[in-house]
């Protein structure tokens, strides 16, 4: 077979050029990760080629019989992991799985009572521009003044609204959830839970964080992000709604499905099981903690009052820059995070009040606390001289010094 750079240098180059930046600087985006080099075989091995449309011992296809192993071990290790009665590994991503989630438990029309965007939710729990906001009747909670999650408003909006389903989950907010709490409310109205978990499945996963699935109805996450493994969505719920969960992923939306990324989910959740995955999931909310202190005590605004988790909210707008300048400055200092709305930000998506950042990337090269305080400075020195680039050169050089000592795939070249 030919390698990369052999047949498509255009590609391996630019390939390369992406290995490189990743290597030499600080991955703070919330929501991404570093996989291992096994599930990176996974993704690239023969499973790739191999249509499966169906589900283990029911496939439409022959020659599945191999496949059927792969996808049943994801299947298992999912169960075992979260305590799940039922697990669905087909989904592409997040966003179809909770599409499909809508489509199994729902009709048109039905009311659904989920988090705002502009205070910590994602746009599946119903903004206005998404598709599923035309199908059914989205109500959308907000934190309250403090920058919690506020369980007696929530039950207040439930018993007002009667909801047929109340969806908790978020990709920007920072604190805890009491899912105990939201099932009482939603068995007080009769509706059914949905939780999203994309965000803290892997914290979730090493008993680091509460975890919904043995309570509510559904419970939908994506397989990267603080999991840890390849780009990729799961379906997780109760016995009773099994047949409707996997009737909605396929036929109902999806054909065949992607058994080389179901492979490294396999790889991935196996992963999670060891030990050591507990220590990393601890050592992320324990750098998220360091970054907390450190930025506040630097005059970052950090919404929710802190943070749970791995990941921060930060209003940057009191340092004299929108989240887009500081997103653009930290970029240049080979710090990347990601411009985001603050609640009831009264600036645009594009140019936000806010930027939203992380750990799980970092500790994943095994950084710790003393290289959050680090990275913590360089973050406001970045932001302060936002218009300086020969300053935000200077500190991306000293980012660059910092990440050969935590070495990022030391063996793999496009280019070689």
């Amino acid at each position: 077979m030919k390698n990369i750079h052999s047949f498509d240098p255009e590609v391996a180059e630019a390939l390369e050029l992406e290995l490189t930046r990743q290597r030499n600087g600080l991955e703070m985006i919330p929501s991404e990760n570093f996989v291992s080099e096994a599930v990176l075989e996974a993704l690239g091995s023969v499973s790739t080629n191999k249509y499966a449309e169906g589900y283990p011992g029911k496939r439409y296809y022959g020659g599945c019989q191999y496949i059927d192993i792969v996808e049943q071990l994801a299947i298992d290790r999912a169960k075992e992991i979260f305590g799940a009665e039922h697990v669905n590994v087909q989904p592409l991503s997040g966003a179809p799985a909770n599409i499909a989630a809508y489509e199994a438990l729902l009709n048109q029309g039905d009311t659904i009572l989920g988090m705002d965007l502009s205070h910590g939710g994602h746009l599946t729990h119903g903004h206005p521009v998404t598709q599923s906001s035309k199908i059914y009747n989205f109500i959308r909670y907000k934190t309250n003044e403090e920058g919690k999650l506020d369980l007696d408003n929530l039950r207040a909006m439930a018993l007002e609204h009667n909801p047929k389903l109340i969806l908790i989950g978020y990709s920007a907010y920072s604190r805890e959830i009491d899912f105990e709490r939201v099932q009482e409310i939603a068995d007080e109205i009769g509706a059914m839970t949905m939780a999203d978990i994309a965000h803290i499945a892997g914290l979730i996963a090493a008993g680091e964080m509460n975890n919904p699935v043995p309570i509510f109805d559904v419970v939908t996450t994506t397989t990267h992000k603080t999991l840890r493994g390849p780009r990729g969505g799961m379906i997780m719920c109760k016995k009773k709604h099994a047949k409707a969960v996997d009737r909605a992923v396929f036929p109902g939306l999806q054909g065949g499905p992607h058994e080389n990324v179901i492979a490294a989910k396999a790889i991935a959740f196996k992963e999670a099981m060891q030990p050591e995955f507990k220590e990393y999931a601890r050592q992320i909310k324990a750098n998220a903690k360091v970054l907390e202190l450190e930025l506040g005590s630097r005059g970052f605004k950090l919404m929710f009052g802190g943070t749970d988790n791995h990941l921060l909210l930060i209003d940057v707008t009191s340092k004299g820059v929108t989240g887009h300048e500081a997103e653009t400055a930290l970029d240049k200092a080979g710090i990347t995070v990601n411009k985001n709305m603050i609640p009831d930000d009264p600036r645009k998506p594009l140019d936000p009040s806010g930027i939203r950042l992380g750990t799980p990337a970092l500790t994943t090269r095994g950084m710790k606390e003393a290289e959050m305080k680090q990275i913590a400075d360089w973050i406001d020195r970045a932001i302060i001289s936002h218009d300086d680039d020969g300053k935000l050169g200077e500190i991306k050089a000293e980012v660059e010094e910092m990440t050969k000592d935590f070495p990022l795939y030391p063996n793999l070249s496009y280019i070689e």
